[in-house]
């Protein structure tokens, strides 16, 4: 490759790279831990403003995280337009709405997919209150997660279980705006161990296709079986435009929510290649990007930069793959020819280059250590001091 020819491709991943946005979610700015404990950090938001303003430190050293999720109702607050006009002013808007329908003792059976017709309603009215916050924040996007499911054979019916889910989700798909769209997510276990109604991305893509346009797959990295190959699902769903969203995150072993590309940066790679492959990590590619995590051990906001940061790796190095080389590859049926094509990608140090390109837009090049330097955790840690921390308790 010529000086010239390198200089262009260097130029075109730093401004893809640039372009992509990556959504941060309240709920990471929070305390969490295991099951079994929560351990409560200092300088931890009390509130939605505080989780907003957090969120604006992501975005003020990256540059690619704009806006921020919200859970209801832990991010409740009496007025969302309020909200909203705090974000803006904090260089960032409110994102998707996810409602919660598996912290209330009415659940314990599920939520829209309960046995009792009265759970049922609770359930889809409080997804229909999300749709109205949906029009008072400015979000286009309502991400749905059901615990529902069973532990035992016999417990319920899967069949009918699966007809009150399709019930639900055609009132609340009717009760979309113009411009919005559901996004359904799938866990394969957890909290249920018998049978799961949202399970796999396979029913979720056969509800949202009977559904229409408006409601499309959610993938969340945590959420399949071990060894499940990720990239191959999210080829099929961007074939058929059903891909709406991706929650990155790392794990081990089951739905770890660890920092993206902490665990297996292969498999990130890997996966961001399908994306870059389709062209869809632009914005106009209509794909939600958004790290879905819990920071139980290390501070929260450098923990969610250190994420961003793995994501644009990951794609950078995506961006890098030679695709003249692999196709040619590949339809030469040269396996080990093509497989070095990707790992020459893999292996490149993309750090550099994503450097040059914050410094392009104004940044810093290492945004960990701005956020270091910035003071900002001294100054959260002694501000937020009294009244009631967030988050979800054990």
């Amino acid at each position: 490759m010529t000086d010239h020819a390198a200089a262009t491709a260097a130029a075109a991943v730093k401004a893809a790279v640039a372009a992509m946005r990556i959504e941060t979610p309240s709920w990471a700015y929070g305390n969490s831990g295991t099951r079994f404990k929560v351990f409560a950090q200092t300088g931890v938001p009390r509130d939605a403003y505080e989780k907003v303003s957090d969120a604006a430190m992501v975005h003020r050293l990256t540059g690619a995280a704009p806006s921020v999720a919200l859970h209801i109702p832990w991010d409740a607050v009496d007025d969302y337009a309020d909200l909203a006009r705090f974000a803006e002013a904090e260089g960032i808007a409110l994102g998707a709405i996810n409602p919660n329908v598996f912290q209330d003792n009415d659940y314990k059976l599920g939520s829209v997919c309960h046995p009792d017709a009265g759970v049922r309603r609770k359930a889809i009215d409080h997804l229909l209150e999300c749709v109205d916050i949906m029009d008072a924040t400015g979000s286009s996007i309502l991400s749905l997660w059901f615990a529902d499911g069973t532990n035992y054979a016999g417990q319920d019916s899967i069949a009918v279980r699966q007809d009150r889910l399709a019930t639900a989700l055609s009132e609340v798909y009717d009760r979309l705006g113009d411009g919005q769209r559901m996004l359904v997510e799938y866990k394969l276990f957890e909290p249920h161990f018998y049978s799961m109604d949202l399970p796999d991305w396979g029913t979720s893509y056969a509800h949202c296709v009977a559904l229409g346009d408006k409601a499309q797959v959610l993938v969340d990295t945590g959420h399949h079986a071990p060894g499940t190959n990720i990239e191959f699902l999210v080829s099929v769903l961007l074939r058929f435009g059903k891909l709406g969203g991706f929650h990155f995150n790392g794990r081990n072993y089951a739905d770890d929510d660890l920092m993206a590309g902490a665990a297996d940066p292969f498999q990130l790679f890997r996966i961001a290649h399908e994306l870059v492959r389709a062209d869809a990590i632009r914005p106009e590619a209509n794909v939600a990007y958004m790290l879905d995590q819990c920071h139980n051990l290390e501070a929260k906001v450098p923990a969610l930069i250190r994420s961003v940061l793995n994501v644009q790796e990951a794609v950078a190095k995506a961006l890098l793959v030679d695709t003249g080389a692999l196709v040619a590859a590949q339809q030469a049926g040269d396996v080990l020819g093509a497989h070095a094509v990707l790992m020459d990608a893999f292996s490149s140090d993309v750090r550099p280059l994503l450097a040059e390109m914050r410094v392009g837009m104004g940044l810093d090049p290492d945004p960990i250590a701005a956020y270091h330097r910035s003071g900002y955790q001294k100054k959260i840690e002694t501000e937020r001091v009294g009244g009631q921390q967030a988050g979800w308790g054990a």
